[in-house]
């Protein structure tokens, strides 16, 4: 059996497609209020902050993915997050099973060089300590070595469904909406962006492949890494929409983050949007010759035909 923890976002959604469709058809879906997204699917409720809970929903697993997510609300990542994450290793170690690690890349330094696996971690913010923090548990397990344990790492998404990003609620929601779209900070520093179904297939295929364990991972990106100038024009296009667009300037968030506390929960991010975000996916496609990744002017229509309901 394999088993997703946090299974009700987009990325846990795809991933339960993606092991159905290529790996197993005995998965455990776990959350506050699990929901079937394959029909032969298991559903479990547990609150992963419940060590006693999260033992019994890793029971019988032989591959676990940590997959849960928060509100983007510091404090409550600063409390929950952590112990979450050690509830779900000591449930691991105790069934004897593999854990695979869905990361993100908060805990890298915000500036113009080019991230690899091996970046150190030098986190900006709050969030970016708390998702270091984690990184270190689970890199700690890791080197403990009782169980096998990996990382898949992605950095920004962007995608169809309830994909959740600074560009799709910026961008693509704004043209489903019939809005012109916003950019954040600048629209000439280049972007990777990862597209939320190729970020949970190459998370299921390091769950499903040996030698994967023991290691970090950036997941598969397309190289390509746009501009926002260039990615909006692409999102347009693929919209019949007339190129038009708006840039969110620093002092503009700084102003809404005086009355409302989700722009300021996201004002630490800011800084990796005013220069180049470049995040290098070249270990996976060595690794996973075959793994096809999805082009931007590729990924944009299926994300307008979800809108649309096609």
């Amino acid at each position: 059996m394999q088993t997703i923890l946090g299974a009700n976002g987009q990325i846990a959604v795809e991933l339960a497609r993606e092991l159905r469709r290529s790996y197993t058809s005995d998965l455990r879906l776990v959350s506050r209020n699990p929901r079937k997204v394959n029909r032969t699917d298991a559903v479990l409720a547990a609150d992963l902050l419940d060590a006693g809970q999260t033992e019994r929903a890793v029971e019988g697993s032989s591959v676990v993915y940590f997959t849960a997510g928060l509100p983007p609300n510091t404090a409550l990542w600063e409390k929950q997050f952590p112990t979450m994450l050690r509830n779900a290793l000591d449930a691991c170690r105790a069934a004897g099973a593999k854990f695979a690690y869905f990361d993100n890349t908060y805990m890298y330094p915000q500036e113009d060089r080019l991230l690899t696996e091996e970046t150190r971690f030098a986190p900006a913010g709050r969030k970016g300590r708390v998702r270091a923090r984690m990184a270190t548990m689970v890199l700690e397990e890791m080197a403990r070595a009782e169980i096998p344990v990996l990382i898949g790492r992605a950095p920004e998404f962007y995608g169809p469904g309830k994909t959740q990003s600074f560009t799709n609620a910026l961008v693509t929601d704004r043209l489903k909406e019939g809005k012109s779209p916003r950019v954040p900070v600048r629209d000439d520093t280049r972007r990777t962006l990862i597209w939320t179904p190729d970020a949970s297939r190459g998370l299921a295929a390091l769950g499903n492949t040996p030698d994967a364990y023991g290691q970090t991972w950036h997941l598969p990106c397309c190289d390509e890494r746009p501009t926002y100038r260039q990615f909006v024009t692409m999102a347009c296009e693929a919209f019949g929409r007339p190129v038009s667009y708006k840039v969110i300037g620093k002092w503009t968030f700084a102003v809404a983050g005086l009355f409302s506390r989700e722009v300021r929960e996201i004002r630490e991010l800011l800084p990796r949007y005013e220069q180049d975000n470049l995040f290098d996916s070249s270990k996976f496609k060595r690794r996973f010759p075959e793994f096809e990744v999805m082009a931007y002017r590729e990924g944009v229509d299926p994300i307008r035909k979800s809108g649309a309901g096609e």
